[in-house]
Order: C-alpha cells, then structure tokens, then sequence
C-alpha cells in the first residue's frame, strides 16, 4: 500500500538560505508515516492493544534539491522491507513538477509496551510489506 500526503510549505519551514530547513522534512517524513499509519488502519491504540509500539531507530534521507515557501509537496510514502523486529519504510516527497526533492528509508522496531524490548513485527503491520513483496 501507497500512502501519499499533499503539503505546501509554509514561511514558518524556511531557513536563512530560503529554503525549507534540513530538520523540517524529518517532521514531513513523519507526517507522512502517520498517513501511512492511518491509511493501513494501524492506529497508535490500534498497536497499543495489541500490546505493541512503533519506534524509529534510523533515518537515511537524500536531499535532491531544495524546497521553498508555496511548493506543494507529495509525500508518498510505502513498505520496503521487513524483518523479525524492525521495518523500512520507504519514503520520497516530489515537488509539484514531480521532481524528486528528498527520498528516504525509515527503519523503525516494534517494541513490546510493557517491557520496552523488541519484540516481533506484529502480522497485522508484516500483512502489507507480504502484499508489497508480491507486487
């Protein structure tokens, strides 16, 4: 499953070189990870119930070229891959253009609530990094 998120720059995400600063595509990554949440049904007390958290541990972001003030940006963000306790998902926010600005890979663990260790990728979030796998 694809999520995409549309955003327009706001003055308040530009820097003193005129452009949106490094920190604010994090906050537009994550953004659009919670779309993607959103939109797999996947719902923080969807995981809470299931006794399960979601923690990102590693951010690998290209910036491709610069943003500014009035850009609409497309978030799109999807299942790259999974493993026992982690996941990666990939992510890339185009310019109105459908130039690529920025691309990314999100590892994130799942982490047992209460222990606060790792703990396998629950079925219900692996469902759609298996339909990704397939094409």
């Amino acid at each position: 499953m694809i999520a995409n998120l549309e955003i327009v720059v706001r003055s308040t995400e530009i820097d003193v070189n005129g452009h949106v600063n490094n920190a604010k595509y994090l906050e537009y990554l994550e953004w659009g990870r919670e779309e993607w949440y959103e939109r797999a049904e996947l719902h923080y007390d969807t995981f809470l119930k299931m006794g399960v958290q979601t923690v990102t541990v590693n951010i690998n972001i290209n910036y491709r070229l610069e943003c500014k003030q009035g850009d609409v940006l497309l978030i799109r963000t999807s299942p790259e891959k999974v493993g026992r306790t982690s996941y990666v998902l990939k992510q890339e926010i185009f310019g109105q253009d459908g130039s690529l600005r920025a691309d990314a890979l999100v590892t994130s663990v799942a982490m047992d609530a209460e222990t606060r260790k790792s703990r396998e990728v629950p079925a219900e979030l692996r469902a759609f990094f298996n339909d990704a796998a397939r094409g």
